[in-house]
């Protein structure tokens, strides 16, 4: 496995308009950092309104062909995509170590997660089935078809470059959308890379389009007429923006926010499992995940037991550049981010909470300008502190104390939040109850991190999720097409004269 320079060489990144790599039409770039090393890397070219509307003139004038193919040579380019992300899903997360800073085997398996959604998408043929009513009045057929919507965006978040893009685009081009994608312009190279896979792999010029950028690229595509939906995933004040401003415009959004996703520890749950559980799913990544467990709820006396147990295995944690094999992991993606970070862990601190672990001030051999903070740790958090109610987004583990299992429950369904959520424990009351009762998207009992598989769709609840439905599965195919009702009948069978009254069936 190559060093993350090799995959970091400094160029320009551009964008993908047309089948083609393009410089673009702006004169303003932004730096692309290598988390591990704290230096510069490369530059990405942040797109202007013009480049937004090649992209769009591309994408409208690849539509129609593309809709008009059949579903399954439209399945077959994308199996023929599916072939080629296996061959490469290893350079393809050298990328993403390179870029974001996650560990290379946690990379790997972001890339299998986003495999997984594009093999979904190869029973396209299958989800677009309509349905058929003979005779659903005298001498009346009556049916329904799913179409395609046209041009469809996605704007993606720098923790996944590779797997939340292929919530998106997969579905929306085997549904037979053209489509147009903004990825977070920390990590920018996973993008044009896919992109050159689906050329390689059949996929008509225009059909998919890149283009690299920031708010100014957002906008431009929330208010391009022909952009006809849009899917994002970040932060809830952008994502309740990007809802508001793409309805505005008349658009369809799917729009997917933050989370506080907790695990609640019951005192009869396996405690070498539940560890395990919560520093897997607290620490990997960094805590750069939307779904990492930011919050241990921890009933009657199992705080006591657990917390020691969780504070050895943090201050044991090996934390080094992702490329090596064996770290479990590396940095968070930004300076900036690893200040606000630790500028949480400050405030933790000052509201009172115990500080544990305190990760701040890491040296990790030969990275001493990497952006490396270890795991923290608090307990005896409460509900009223700035770091249970805000979403952190780096690792930082806090622990509440509930009395009882009502308490916590109650706890979770006060949160904001509604993304996803856990529960360990080993009895099966508990569990139904807990399951049911939960106002949060996604559950997991004694799995820490429910991410649904590919067929099953992704969503939270609350403000974790503005819009009505989730991200890929069948859901993903209802909002990436609209359904339209003919109903037929011939001459021979019209009943002759003017009605006047509403059609009944007869």
């Amino acid at each position: 496995m190559g060093a993350p320079e090799s995959f970091t060489a400094t160029s320009e990144v551009g964008h993908y308009i047309g089948g083609r790599v393009v410089a673009g039409s702006g004169a303003r770039s932004q730096p692309v950092y290598n988390p591990a090393l704290g230096r510069v890397a490369r530059q990405v070219t942040l797109g202007t309104a013009d480049d937004v509307e090649a992209a769009v003139a591309a994408a409208q004038a690849a539509f129609p062909a593309w809709a008009d193919t059949p579903p399954i040579r439209r399945a077959r380019v994308l199996n023929n995509f599916l072939a080629l992300l296996n061959q490469h899903k290893d350079t393809l997360a050298a990328m993403i170590t390179a870029e974001h800073g996650k560990v290379f085997t946690d990379a790997q398996g972001e890339v299998s997660r986003g495999i997984d959604i594009v093999e979904f998408a190869c029973g396209a043929p299958q989800l677009l089935k309509g349905d058929f009513t003979d005779q659903v009045s005298t001498g009346i057929d009556n049916w329904t078809l799913r179409q395609p919507l046209g041009v469809v965006a996605g704007i993606t978040p720098f923790n996944f470059p590779c797997m939340v893009p292929c919530w998106m685009f997969p579905l929306a081009i085997a549904c037979g959308n053209s489509f147009i994608l903004k990825p977070s312009e920390r990590d920018p190279s996973p993008s044009l890379f896919m992109a050159e896979l689906l050329q390689q792999a059949g996929l008509p010029d225009g059909v998919f389009n890149v283009v690299q950028g920031d708010k100014i690229v957002v906008d431009a595509l929330l208010a391009h007429p022909n952009v006809k939906a849009l899917s994002f995933v970040g932060s809830t004040p952008i994502a309740q923006y990007i809802y508001e401003t793409g309805a505005h415009h008349g658009k369809r959004v799917q729009a997917l926010g933050g989370a506080k996703n907790h695990m609640v520890v019951m005192p009869d749950a396996d405690l070498e499992q539940t560890v395990d559980a919560l520093i897997g799913a607290a620490y990997g990544s960094a805590g750069e995940r939307c779904m990492a467990i930011s919050a241990a709820v921890l009933v009657g006396d199992v705080g006591d037991r657990i917390v020691p147990l969780l504070a050895e295995r943090a201050r044991a944690l090996k934390i080094k550049n992702g490329m090596e094999l064996d770290a479990e992991m590396g940095p968070v993606v930004t300076r900036q981010a690893l200040e606000r970070i630790e500028g949480y862990i400050g405030l933790g601190v000052e509201e009172g909470a115990q500080l544990v672990v305190d990760g701040r001030g890491i040296e990790v051999p030969g990275h001493a300008e990497g952006f490396f903070t270890g795991g923290t740790l608090f307990d005896h958090v409460t509900p009223a502190m700035r770091i249970y109610k805000e979403e952190i987004f780096g690792p930082v583990l806090v622990c509440v104390r509930a009395k009882t299992f009502a308490e916590a429950v109650q706890l979770v369904n006060d949160h904001e939040y509604g993304n996803g959520v856990a529960c360990y424990t080993r009895d099966g009351n508990v569990a139904r109850e807990f399951a049911r009762r939960i106002q949060v998207g996604m559950v997991g009992i004694n799995v820490p991190i429910p991410v649904p598989m590919a067929w099953h769709g992704f969503g939270g609840w609350k403000r974790s999720l503005f819009g009505d439905m989730h991200a890929y599965g069948e859901e993903g195919v209802r909002f990436y097409t609209r359904q339209k009702s003919i109903m037929q009948r011939w001459p021979e069978s019209t009943a002759k004269g003017a009605e006047f009254v509403m059609p009944t069936a007869r």
